[in-house]
């Protein structure tokens, strides 16, 4: 399914041009996000696996060549150097789970600039979306404060794609399993599933439903229990719970799901339900149009919650469905290069950050910087491929996950807050003397298809 059209037609167009004009010579391009949303205070890395497996595959095969050559676009001299295309370039990046802000690349790819113009298109499809989905999960899970948080968002995410890596893309940033059992499989996350308000429908009694799905169920149970009268069915479950006690060998039912109403209000009812009846070990889940605020309410209110599954406001990423991310070309031919446009202005050059954090392992400061320059703290972006071919090993989401965790409970607690930012960049981001002092120089020249100006006359 990854292959080479999907990339804007740009791209190629672009490429056909650099291939006529014999223009070889190595480009860096990097990908950053330009300005972070309101809602947003830091951003989490995300999809750089999916990157790498991209670039190492991309090859363009007998029928995407024939769908090229069928748009009348396109030389035969160029379609034949497509059919030999490999990525030869290198990428550093920052690994997976690291917080990042506003103009600092995550990911750098140095190579010929036709080959890093090509997958310009894809890597920003494949980052954006899981770095999105990563950034608003660790909202959630900041907010849930260590109650256990599912991804139930197939059915909302925008293709079938979007709802695993998705489910990914929470993982990596904290969230305990998944509904996807596709996402379960590719990325070993763990599954959680519970059972439908069709199910209960589908019977005349609601005991029998719940009857005959603990009875379908090897282990313990979790049964929805807001189809009609969500106390009526607690007290249900009560009964049930205490029959399965009784048995030989004896059975549990595990929790209890309130997918509708006033899920604070419920869940007291419900736990004092069970409490009296002496079932104080079933647990309960709650859904339904959760997201991290909502989330957070439930957390400060004390409400009796075990864990809570997020659907729709994950996948999409609902309060900013969109982040400013661009992949930008900072160097050609080995001068720097500078887009000047208004309110999208580039920083040049090759660049690194730099980040030093404080005695307990805060984010203390972050420098952005040129590449080969001296800089304190300690450089985020690692090279990943060099040669278009691994040179470090690329962590699984199980290590970016915990990276994750780390970079979260470093963050300075004014960024680890929920409500919307007044300074979209901390004041710790910092840009380097000579940085600042190279975008003085670019400036100052005038623009590359304006004359010098005239020698001044002697005297």
């Amino acid at each position: 399914m990854d292959g080479p059209l999907r990339i804007d037609l740009y791209q190629l167009t672009m490429a056909q041009a650099y291939f006529d004009r014999h223009m070889t010579e190595t480009a860096v391009f990097e990908l950053a996000v330009r300005k972070l949303p309101s809602s947003r205070r830091f951003l989490v890395a995300a999809g750089l696996e999916q990157a790498v497996e991209y670039l190492e595959a991309l090859r363009f095969g007998p029928d995407d060549l024939a769908h090229l050559d069928d748009l009348g676009l396109f030389s035969r001299a160029f379609l034949e150097r497509l059919a030999n295309f490999r990525f030869t370039g290198s990428v550093h990046a920052m690994p997976e789970g690291t917080v990042f802000f506003q103009d600092e690349p995550l990911l750098r790819v140095t190579a010929p600039i036709l080959e890093g113009q090509i997958v310009e298109s894809r890597l920003l499809n494949i980052l954006h979306f899981q770095t999105l989905v990563a950034s608003k999960a660790a909202r959630c899970v900041l907010a849930a404060g260590g109650k256990p948080l599912v991804d139930f968002g197939m059915r909302r995410a925008h293709g079938a794609d979007a709802s695993v890596f998705a489910a990914r893309a929470a993982y990596l940033a904290g969230f305990d399993g998944t509904a996807t059992v596709e996402a379960g499989r590719r990325f070993a996350i763990p599954l959680s599933g519970t059972m439908a308000h069709s199910f209960v429908e589908a019977h005349d009694r609601e005991q029998d439903a719940f009857r005959h799905f603990l009875a379908s169920r090897p282990g313990a149970a979790t049964l929805l229990i807001d189809t009609y009268d969500t106390q009526r069915a607690a007290g249900r479950v009560v009964e049930l719970a205490r029959e399965l006690r009784a048995q030989n060998p004896p059975r549990s039912i595990r929790a209890v799901r309130i997918d509708s109403g006033d899920l604070a209000r419920e869940a007291r009812s419900v736990r004092d339900i069970f409490d009296r009846g002496g079932c104080a070990d079933i647990e309960i889940l709650v859904s339904g149009g959760l997201n991290e605020h909502r989330i957070e309410r439930l957390v400060r209110d004390a409400a009796p919650i075990d864990g809570l599954g997020v659907g729709t406001a994950l996948v999409v990423s609902d309060d900013a469905p969109a982040l400013d991310m661009v992949y930008k070309l900072q160097a050609y031919a080995g001068k720097p290069r500078r887009k000047r446009s208004p309110g999208k202005a580039t920083w040049p050059g090759a660049k690194q950050v730099f980040r030093e954090r404080g005695p307990t392992g805060e984010i203390a400061r972050d420098c952005v910087g040129l590449e080969d320059e001296t800089v304190r703290g300690v450089a985020l972006l690692a090279e990943v491929l060099r040669g278009g071919r691994r040179s470090a090993p690329v962590p699984t989401v199980n290590l970016a996950r915990e990276v994750c965790r780390r970079e979260i409970e470093a963050l300075p607690a004014s960024l680890r807050a929920l409500a919307d930012s007044p300074s979209p960049r901390p004041a710790f981001v910092f840009f380097s003397d000579a940085l600042q002092a190279l975008v003085k120089t670019m400036d100052e020249a005038p623009p590359p298809d304006d004359p010098p100006p005239p020698a001044p006359h002697g005297g």
